[in-house]
């Protein structure tokens, strides 16, 4: 291993050579505080993306007390604290100078409001591990009377020794942290892990605090602090829940069961709806949502007009297609209102969903409920709508149903087990004065179909449609935003897919697709066991079993994420299905 005066001079040796002798700075290097190690430079000129160097920092050094990862808990917790604070530093370097130069050369992992486990950063007991990209650093040098792309050897001594230098000695070591706030950070994250704890044992499914803060802005996961309404709950409703750190927190549970929320779209239901949906997640202190908590099997399905389908049996809400095909066997390039939002329903249901979240503001109006009152009229109908489905799907297959709404939510009203109505941000419980208004559910004649049985349904993949190649490049997954994935040669559309956190995990899907492709899909697995294999191996080898090499980019995704984005790949086929 060469320490840091040696790389120092080999960056000053580099300084002019052709952009390929940066291959040169592959292996181990001794900075003293810490060791800065690359395992490969891609010197293809074509090639765009930085190379990833691993900064590790021993604990003699760093010196985070141990109680603030002493479970796995904290430790992501404690991981996510110290990635912000990077990112924080990375960010003050990449400023603009006294000379209007902004120094960009270093990429850190910039974490969104939700706090999950990440690749970018290891903590343990011996050591705090950090991964970066870093701009390598060009000046043009003519050779043969040809401008060529050549080494910058000074601004390269600029990043490694002064920027790279003051961000991890600010961001990593414990010494240079605030103390308290890294303390309130990681007992936040654990007080919250209480809360969902309590709902999964006791047959809960979501818990609102008083006083939480749930909106948004527009098309972001930021607070909105032009039009901050806390949350009020009405007495009657409000519980208490036990928490390790802070004092109790109070707030008001949504039971397992069959839950309706109603309130004017304006009246703060929406966005306590897309809260709920947001509440598998922690979130960062200040937020506003630390205690807007929600079971981590809970899935969000919204109506998309235009996605793809393959092969799913949505005969439990549809009876007869207009184009003659078996709706037991629905396939198509692109699903409208009503049967984009059914075949999301089941595939949530097939990827294990204990809990389905719908509003009507981002509903199919026809697939949420009928009007019971002029149905004789209309004749019998091929569809049926979610209120005609609600009760079965709750009673039958166990899997709870809160559904948010105004004018289009009638018909849930008599067969939903727990009604809350939604005013200026304060919620009260209305069901007894609800249950006496006379509005008669949708029935369904007897039929030969269950939900069960239709869920006993397995699809088996075709391997061959999982492909990730464009081109000469045999693996292209990118993204920069969680709202698309480009896989291969293929463009997946991930914007109604809203319980992806960011592009990190949105990134993340895409390789935990191809390693499922390469692992699982060629020894004939079904989906759903695909699924529990591949939470398996996440849980037990972490992200970097995903890439074949060092990535800092990776956040971890859920089954059902990956799910519904294998679902909207648009080569993705079913080879044969199984009863």
């Amino acid at each position: 291993m060469k320490d840091k005066k040696e790389f120092y001079t080999l960056l000053g040796e580099l300084d002019g050579q052709p952009f390929s002798e940066y291959e040169q700075l592959v292996g181990d290097f001794d900075f003293g505080r810490y060791v800065v190690k690359c395992a490969k430079i891609n010197t293809d000129p074509e090639n765009d993306v930085p190379p990833v160097f691993v900064v590790r920092v021993p604990q003699t050094i760093a010196e985070i007390p141990e109680y603030l990862f002493d479970s796995p808990v904290r430790r992501t917790a404690m991981e996510d604290f110290l990635l912000r604070k990077q990112a924080e530093e990375v960010e003050k370097i990449a400023n603009f100078d006294y000379r209007g130069v902004a120094r960009r050369h270093i990429i850190a992992s910039s974490p969104s409001q939700s706090i999950i486990p990440r690749n970018a950063l290891v903590l343990t007991k011996e050591y705090i591990e950090v991964r970066l990209q870093i701009i390598l650093p060009v000046q043009q040098a003519i050779v043969d009377g040809e401008p060529v792309a050549a080494i910058d050897g000074e601004m390269m001594r600029q990043i490694f020794f002064e920027d790279l230098s003051e961000v991890i000695c600010n961001s990593m070591l414990y010494c240079n942290m605030d103390a308290a706030a890294a303390d309130y950070f990681v007992n936040s994250m654990e007080d919250s892990n209480r809360v969902r704890q309590h709902l999964g044992a006791t047959g809960l499914v979501a818990f609102l605090e008083e006083g939480a803060m749930v909106t948004r802005l527009t098309d972001s996961d930021l607070p909105d602090y032009a039009r901050l309404n806390a949350i009020e709950i009405e007495e009657s409703l409000i519980e208490e829940i036990e928490v390790p750190h802070a004092e109790n927190v109070k707030g008001v549970t949504i039971p397992a069961g069959l839950t309706l929320i109603l309130g004017e779209s304006n009246s703060g239901r929406v966005d306590i709806m897309d809260a709920i949906a947001q509440g598998i997640y922690n979130h960062v202190p200040g937020d506003g949502r630390e205690n807007v908590l929600t079971v981590p099997d809970a899935v969000s399905i919204r109506t998309e007009v235009g996605r793809p389908v393959q092969n799913v049996n949505i005969s439990a809400f549809v009876t007869e297609l207009a184009d003659g095909t078996n709706p037991a066997t629905f396939s198509t390039p692109a699903a409208g209102s009503f049967t984009s939002q059914a075949a999301s329903t089941v595939e949530a249901m097939e990827a294990g969903a204990r809990v389905l979240l719908f509003d009507e503001h981002s509903s199919s109006s026809t697939f949420l409920s009928s009007d019971s009152r002029v149905s004789s009229l209309l004749g019998e109908s091929s569809r049926h709508t979610l209120a005609s489905r609600a009760r079965q799907i709750v009673d039958d297959l166990g899997i709870s149903i809160v559904v948010g709404g105004s004018s289009l939510v009638a018909e849930f009203i008599p067969i939903a087990d727990k009604i809350l109505k939604v005013e200026n941000f304060r919620i009260t419980d209305v069901t007894e004065e609800a249950k006496t208004l006379e509005i008669e559910p949708t029935t369904i004649e007897a039929e030969n179909i269950t939900m069960a049985s239709m869920l006993s349904r397995s699809r088996w993949i075709m391997p061959s449609s999982i492909d990730p190649s464009i081109g000469r490049e045999d693996l292209l997954i990118t993204t920069d935003d969680p709202s698309y994935l480009q896989f291969g040669r293929s463009f997946i559309d991930l914007e109604e897919i809203k319980q992806i956190a960011d592009a990190d995990q949105a990134r993340a899907i895409g390789f935990v697709l191809y390693y499922a492709k390469l692992r699982y899909m060629d020894e004939g697995y079904p989906l759903r066991e695909i699924l529990d294999l591949i939470d398996r191996d996440l849980s037990n080898e972490g992200l970097s079993t995903l890439a074949r090499e060092l990535r800092g980019d990776l956040a971890r995704p859920r089954r059902y994420e990956v799910a519904a984005t294998l679902n909207r790949l648009p080569a993705f086929r079913v080879s044969h299905v199984t009863e």
